[in-house]
């Protein structure tokens, strides 16, 4: 079976279907998806901006990180689940999308920014909590993840524009 076919039996299915045909399923699952891609975004933006010495610049980065980390683990569950859901209903359109694709690649990119980071740079982060200026290789992790969330959420606007 192809990823295609695979694809094509998601969209075919009653859940599929139900999603795609109800008249508030769709819209009430795609603002769940909003929000939640608004509150990992939103919580991602903040510490990335720390990093950047552009906000909280008196609060210590682990401690900006420890307030959001629970805050952007809810918005990833409720942007992962939802956005399954909304896949599972096109499926079939969404595989051919060059605009979903394109999203999925920035997607691993911005789940691989945060692992690397993690095992690098931000494990000697008490030596470098305060610091000021931050260390060049967390400005960069910032960067990147600020670019990469801000294409994502592009590119996802973007699908509603490529047949």
């Amino acid at each position: 079976m192809t990823i295609l076919q695979i694809c094509q039996w998601l969209n075919d299915s009653p859940l599929g279907t139900s999603i795609r045909e109800s008249d508030f399923s769709f819209a009430l699952i795609e603002t769940t998806h909003v929000l939640g891609i608004t509150l990992m975004a939103g919580t991602v933006a903040i510490l990335d901006l720390r990093l950047l010495g552009l906000m909280l610049r008196q609060d210590e980065v682990s401690d900006v990180a420890g307030q959001v980390l629970p805050l952007t683990v809810a918005g990833f569950v409720l942007m992962v689940i939802s956005g399954s859901l909304l896949f599972w209903s096109e499926a079939a359109k969404m595989y051919l999308n060059p605009a979903f694709r394109f999203k999925l690649v920035l997607m691993l990119a911005a789940g691989l920014n945060p692992l690397i980071f993690h095992r690098t740079v931000y494990r000697k982060v008490a030596s470098w909590d305060l610091a000021q200026p931050t260390p060049a290789a967390a400005k960069t992790a910032a960067v990147v993840s600020l670019a990469l969330w801000t294409g994502i959420i592009v590119s996802g606007r973007a699908i509603a524009y490529f047949h």
